[in-house]
């Protein structure tokens, strides 16, 4: 019965091996596949986990966050215009966002010195002091999150996406 036992095992293992083959050299062929969807999981789930842990501890969205990171990034201000393109949203989302921080007393509006229709945003002095205590602790969250990576991976990964980023940025250019 042993040997009966050890035969077929000896028969099984190489047509597991041989299974293996053909999904690896699948897999091989899809690399551009794999790493967009690797770079779209990892930055999705990232993204999840700021959103919750902002809006539990500060009560207030990634998203008004984010604008908020604009406005103090920039200091003199910055049109509806700016932020949309900075934050890669469409005018309505700007404008539902900045509705809800000038409300809480964040951010002000304040007519463009020269063009009327347009309207310049500022943090208020309420809005930066909260924005600054936020931002503290979002890096040290962000830290926490890649803290298991060594530095010679965190170096390929910038100089990576950096190369990426490049790439991409050329064919906006071309398309233009």
């Amino acid at each position: 019965m042993a040997l009966k036992v050890s035969k077929l095992r000896r028969r099984k293992a190489p047509a597991r091996r041989s299974e293996k083959k053909p999904r690896a050299a699948a897999r091989n062929g899809h690399d551009d596949i794999r790493l967009w969807l690797r770079l779209l999981f990892c930055a999705s789930h990232i993204e999840s986990m700021l959103q919750s842990w902002i809006t539990a501890k500060f009560g207030i969205s990634l998203a008004r966050f984010d604008l908020m990171s604009q406005l103090e990034r920039v200091g003199a201000g910055l049109t509806m215009s700016e932020v949309s393109r900075r934050m890669m949203v469409s005018n309505g989302a700007t404008t539902s966002l900045v509705d809800r921080l000038v409300e809480d007393g964040l951010v002000l509006r304040e007519a463009h010195p020269v063009d009327r229709r347009t309207t310049i945003l500022h943090l208020t002095d309420q809005g930066r002091k909260r924005f600054l205590a936020m931002a503290g602790e979002h890096e040290q969250w962000v830290k926490g999150l890649l803290a298991e990576l060594d530095g010679s991976a965190k170096q390929d990964l910038l100089s990576g996406l950096a190369a990426l980023k490049h790439h991409l940025e050329q064919l906006d250019a071309q398309a233009d």
